[in-house]
C-alpha cells in the first residue's frame, strides 16, 4: 500500500506516500454530514496573537461529522464507501442504516464495501460491529473505546491503533492499550470489535519541506540557533551545548523532555494497572 514517489526533484529522493487507489473508493464526501467555518490556525480568537506556534497555512479541509457514539442500536448498516479524511490518519467509512440514515465512521482493518455491521448486546465477533465492553472476550482487539458510560469512543482512535481486552472482573474491563498501559474501564463502556486501518501510516517517509506546509505545519527554528532573549538555550560563541543542569527548556523556561505532567494525586490513578513508559 506504501508508494514510494520516483524523484523528479533532489526534495522527493526517499518521499513515500499512501497509495489510496488501491484502499479508497470514492474521492468526494457526502455533503450533509461535511463541515466548513473558520481555521485560528494557532492564534487566539480574542486578538489573533499566536498561542500555538507552527500552526498556519494548510490546504483548505472540510470537516467530516463522524458517529463516535454509534447509538442506533440493534439496526443493521452496510458500508457503502471507504473514504480519506484529512482531518485524521485513519481512513472513514460510510454506511447506510436499513432506516434510510446515513452516518460516518471510523473504518476498521479488513471491513470491506458492502460488509454490514451493528450496535448491539448481542452482536456477533466480528470486525467493525459494537458490543459493550463485557461481552467481548478476553485476547480481542477493540478500538474507538468509551472512557465512561454511553459518552461516547474517544480512547484508540489513530491509524493502525488497538487495544487489547486481558481480563473481566468486578465491573471493570482491564483493557492494554498501545501504549502499553493497563488500565480498568468500567464494564458496560462499548468498544469496536477490530484494529483501525491505515496500519502502515507510520512508515510514511514526508520527503520534503513543501508537503509539512501543505499539513498546515510551519517551520521550527531550533532554540540553540536563537538569541538568549528568545530562548534559554540561546546564545553563546559559535554552537554552544544547553548549558543547563536540569536539560532543554521551552521558549518559556519550562523543562522540555522526561518530566511527567500527570498530577500524582489525580482521582483516576486508582483505575491505571500498568503505567505507559
Amino acid at each position: 500500500m506504501i508508494k514510494t514517489i520516483k524523484p523528479t526533484t533532489p526534495g522527493q529522493r526517499g518521499m513515500t506516500v499512501i497509495n489510496y487507489r488501491e484502499v479508497l473508493t470514492q474521492q468526494k464526501p457526502e455533503k450533509g454530514l461535511t463541515l466548513g467555518g473558520k481555521r485560528f490556525k494557532g492564534r487566539s480568537a480574542s486578538n489573533g496573537r499566536i498561542t500555538v506556534r507552527h500552526k498556519g497555512g494548510g490546504h483548505k479541509k472540510l470537516y467530516r461529522l463522524i458517529d463516535f457514539k454509534r447509538n442506533k442500536f440493534d439496526i443493521m448498516a452496510k458500508v457503502k464507501t471507504i473514504e480519506y479524511d484529512p482531518y485524521r490518519t485513519a481512513f472513514i467509512s460510510l454506511i447506510y442504516y436499513r432506516d434510510g440514515e446515513k452516518r460516518y465512521i471510523l473504518h476498521p482493518e479488513g471491513l470491506k464495501v458492502g460488509d454490514e455491521i451493528i450496535t448491539s448486546e448481542d452482536a456477533p465477533i466480528k470486525t467493525g460491529n459494537r458490543l459493550m465492553l463485557k461481552n467481548i472476550p478476553v485476547g480481542s482487539f477493540v478500538h474507538s473505546v468509551e472512557l465512561y458510560p454511553n459518552s461516547r469512543g474517544t480512547l484508540v482512535r489513530s491509524a493502525g491503533s488497538a487495544a487489547q481486552v486481558l481480563a473481566v472482573e468486578g465491573g471493570y474491563v482491564h483493557l492494554k492499550f498501545p501504549s502499553k498501559e493497563i488500565r480498568k474501564i468500567k464494564d458496560t463502556c462499548w468498544a469496536t470489535i477490530g484494529r483501525v486501518s491505515n496500519a502502515e501510516h507510520n512508515l510514511i517517509n514526508i520527503g520534503k519541506a513543501g508537503r509539512k506546509r501543505h499539513m498546515g505545519i510551519r517551520p521550527t527554528v531550533r532554540g540553540s540557533a536563537m538569541n538568549p532573549c528568545d530562548h534559554p538555550l540561546g546564545g553563546g560563541e559559535g554552537r554552544a551545548p544547553i548549558g543547563l543542569r536540569k536539560g532543554p527548556k521551552t521558549p518559556w523556561g519550562k523543562l522540555a523532555y522526561g518530566v511527567k505532567t500527570r498530577r500524582r494525586k489525580k482521582w483516576s490513578n486508582k483505575f491505571i494497572l500498568k503505567r505507559r513508559k
